[in-house]
């Protein structure tokens, strides 16, 4: 019996990301898929509207970490794109 394959989380989805060796411009056209930005979105409203539980808070660190981490990977990108346009 074959175990129910669970769904993507966050992590699963940028490593998958990063191990396609994307070029840089698609690394700064990376977005989340729409199921995980669902996620994201529906976490910062119940934040605004209720206390969350210790793994609903645990799960939005983990989302800001990427972002942080995302955004400083899109920005290294523009550099190697801008210098190898200057090239």
């Amino acid at each position: 019996m074959v175990a129910p394959l669970r769904d993507t989380t966050l992590l699963d989805e940028v490593l998958n990301f990063l191990v396609s060796t994307p070029t840089p411009q698609q690394i700064i056209d990376f977005h989340l898929s729409e199921r995980l930005q669902q996620r994201l979105s529906y976490l910062l409203h119940e934040n605004k509207v209720r206390r969350l539980t210790d793994a609903e808070n645990a799960e939005l660190d983990e989302y800001s970490s990427l972002n942080h981490f995302m955004s400083l990977l899109k920005i290294k990108a523009q550099t190697k794109l801008a210098e190898q346009n200057q090239a």
